[in-house]
C-alpha cells in the first residue's frame, strides 16, 4: 500500500488525487493533508480519509478546524512549518505536490530531502529552483513523477527511448479562452472571460495563466529540468482540442504522442502507480467522435507572456524565479479587478527589465529572488501586499 501526503488537498489537483484514492482504496492510504482557506472541504476530506496529520495556513485556521471536527482528530499544524511536517511525515512514501505557485517550493524541497518520491503538480518548484531541486533528487535517490498532463505525456512518450535520440519536445496548448480574440479585444477582457476555459477545469490562478499562455511558458521551463532538454529544443504547438497532451520527436523523424480526454485523474494515477496502470475513472477516448485535430504555432504578439517565459528560460539563473513572482502578483491584481488583462504581461516585462540575473546557490537565495520580484511588481502596479 502506498502512503500519501497531499500538499494542496482542496485544490483541483488535490481533489482529483483523492478521487483516484477513493477508486482504489486497497492501494493507497492518506497520511497527511495540507490546505488553504477551504476548511469545509478539508473537514470533509479528514472525515473521509482519516489522515494522521493536517496543516492549514494560519494558527487561527487551525483553531477553527479543531472546533469544526468531532470524534478522533488528526494532529493539526499550521504555516510553513506545518507544510514541512506534512511533506516529511515519517509514514509517507510519496508526496503529491499540488500547492499552486512558489509557495509549494519549500515543502516540496523538504520532501525530496527527506527521501520521499514526489508526484509533481507544482511546476513553480522547477521554474524557480530547477537545478537545485534536480541536484537534490539525484543526491537523495528519489523519483520525481510529472503530474502536469503535458509533462506526463512527454514522460510516457519517452519510455523505452534514449534521451540522446530526442530531437524536440513539443508541448501542446489549448489556447485557452482567448484563442481567437484579437489584441484589441483582449484589452477589455474581464476576469469572467479569462476563467471560462473551454476544455479544462482548474483553479483560478492556473486558468488565468492558461489565458495569458504563461502557464505554457512555465511548462517549458519545467520540461527543461524534468527531461534535461535545452530550452531551444522545446516547442509549443497550439492544439485546441486538448486530445494530444504532448509529443516527443526523435532524430529519425518519428513522433511519439500521448492521447486522452482532458481529465487530470489520468496523469495523477500514472504518477502514483508508475510503471503500473490502473483504472483512473477517466472516460475512454473515442477517436471516431472527433471531427479533427488541429495544430499551429502560438501568436507571441497576442500572448507575450509565453515569449517572456522563453526569455527567462534563456537568461536562466534568478530570472525565472523573478518572472514567476511578478506573474503571481500580476494575476492576483487582475483577479482582484485592479489591473487589465493585458497589464499582466506588461508588468512582468517591466520587472524583468529591472532585474540583473544572478546565480542561485540555495533555496533561501531562490526565496530572496522571489521576494524581490514580488516587491518590485507591487511597486510597479501600485498594489500592496495582501493583509
Amino acid at each position: 500500500m502506498k502512503k500519501l501526503t497531499i500538499l494542496g488537498s482542496t485544490g483541483s489537483i488535490g481533489v482529483s488525487t483523492l478521487d483516484v484514492v477513493s477508486a482504489q482504496p486497497d492501494m493507497f492510504r492518506v497520511v497527511a493533508l495540507t490546505a488553504g482557506a477551504n476548511l469545509e472541504l478539508l473537514k470533509s476530506q479528514i472525515e473521509t480519509y482519516a489522515p494522521d496529520l493536517v496543516s492549514v495556513l494560519s494558527e487561527e485556521s487551525a483553531r477553527t478546524l479543531k472546533r469544526m471536527l468531532t470524534g478522533k482528530k488528526p494532529e493539526i499544524l499550521h504555516g510553513v512549518e506545518g507544510m514541512i511536517a506534512a511533506a516529511t511525515a515519517s509514514e509517507s512514501t510519496m508526496v503529491v505536490a499540488a500547492i499552486v505557485g512558489a509557495a509549494g517550493l519549500v515543502p516540496t524541497a523538504a520532501a525530496v530531502m527527506a527521501g520521499k518520491d514526489v508526484a509533481l503538480a507544482n511546476k513553480e518548484t522547477l521554474v524557480t529552483a530547477g537545478h537545485l531541486i534536480m541536484d537534490m533528487v539525484r543526491e537523495h535517490g528519489v523519483k520525481l513523477y510529472p503530474v502536469d498532463s503535458e509533462h506526463c505525456a512527454v514522460f510516457q512518450s519517452m519510455v523505452g527511448h534514449r534521451n540522446q535520440d530526442i530531437a524536440r519536445v513539443i508541448l501542446t496548448a489549448s489556447g485557452g479562452p482567448f484563442l481567437n480574440w484579437s489584441r484589441e479585444r483582449l484589452a477589455s477582457a474581464t476576469v469572467t472571460d479569462a476563467l471560462n476555459h473551454p476544455n479544462w477545469s482548474m483553479g483560478r490562478k492556473i486558468t488565468v495563466d492558461s489565458a495569458t499562455m504563461m502557464n505554457k511558458g512555465l511548462e517549458v521551463i519545467e520540461a527543461r529540468w524534468l527531461f534535461d532538454i535545452p530550452v531551444e529544443r522545446i516547442a509549443v504547438n497550439v492544439h485546441p482540442q486538448s486530445i494530444i497532451h504532448s509529443m516527443v520527436e526523435y532524430l529519425d523523424g518519428s513522433v511519439m504522442a500521448q492521447l486522452g480526454v482532458p481529465d487530470m485523474k489520468g496523469p495523477i494515477a500514472y504518477a502514483l502507480t508508475y510503471p503500473a496502470r490502473i483504472p483512473s475513472g477517466v472516460k475512454p477516448l473515442d477517436l471516431t467522435t472527433l471531427s479533427g485535430l488541429t495544430f499551429f504555432n502560438p501568436d507571441l504578439e497576442r500572448f507575450p507572456a509565453l515569449k517572456l517565459a522563453y526569455r527567462a528560460a534563456q537568461a536562466g539563473e534568478s530570472m525565472p524565479a523573478v518572472m514567476n513572482a511578478a506573474n503571481e502578483i500580476a494575476v492576483e491584481a487582475f483577479l482582484g479587478g485592479r489591473i487589465s488583462f493585458m497589464a499582466i504581461a506588461e508588468s512582468i516585462e517591466r520587472v524583468m527589465d529591472l532585474h540583473d540575473s544572478h546565480a542561485l546557490n540555495s533555496i533561501e537565495e531562490v526565496l530572496e529572488a522571489d521576494r524581490w520580484g514580488r516587491r518590485t511588481a507591487r511597486e510597479i502596479l501600485k498594489v500592496g501586499a495582501p493583509s
